[in-house]
């Protein structure tokens, strides 16, 4: 990851801001792989649903990426961390609903089964985690990042630090420490 260069996106981003149309269209055909490998990724937390597969997660966050409010992308990098987190949101939105109906009778809980993660919790909800990681981003967000990149969208430490400018090093290093601080705090839910 990611399949395309951040060369050809720059160039095609500075003609879609110029208004070529086809410029956006290419744009998204050279990053959609990206788009649906974040996905899958994302997706291999949740249980199987035949209404929310990878495709479906991609458009939904393409929505949100180009709807209402016009983002300025900055490069590769930051279109990718950003789509990471749009698909983040989506999932979240999804649990909460879902935990909500939970509590009507309905039984549909959304498990978060991570052994390499949280190897001694069993089915920790994306809701918790979500709500985890806020806290993390305020007193670490480079960490928060880490967590996103690598958990959500599925990313190596070595792409993780590339798409954020850092060495792999202090990735692991955040990678680390974020483990250990969200086993502490996931572990002092009720």
């Amino acid at each position: 990851m990611p399949d395309s260069t951040p060369s050809q996106f720059s160039i095609l981003l500075a003609e879609a801001r110029l208004g070529s149309g086809q410029a956006w269209d290419d744009l998204i055909l050279l990053i959609y792989q990206d788009l649906r490998r974040i996905a899958q990724a994302c997706l291999k937390h949740e249980q199987p649903s035949p209404s929310l597969q990878a495709t479906a997660l991609v458009h939904e966050a393409y929505l949100r990426l180009f709807g209402e409010v016009q983002v300025e992308w900055q490069s590769q990098s930051h279109f990718l961390i950003v789509a990471a987190r749009q698909m983040r949101r989506i999932l979240i939105d999804r649990a909460r609903t879902n935990n909500a109906a939970k509590r009507n009778g309905q039984k549909h809980a959304i498990p978060l089964e991570d052994a390499l993660l949280f190897p001694s919790l069993s089915d920790p909800d994306l809701v918790a985690l979500n709500d985890a990681l806020h806290e993390l981003e305020k007193i670490r967000p480079r960490a928060s990042q880490v967590v996103e990149l690598r958990f959500f969208a599925g990313l190596t430490l070595e792409e993780t630090a590339q798409l954020l400018g850092i060495s792999t090093n202090t990735a692991k290093r955040e990678w680390n420490f974020s483990k250990a601080w969200l086993y502490d705090q996931l572990r002092a839910q009720p």
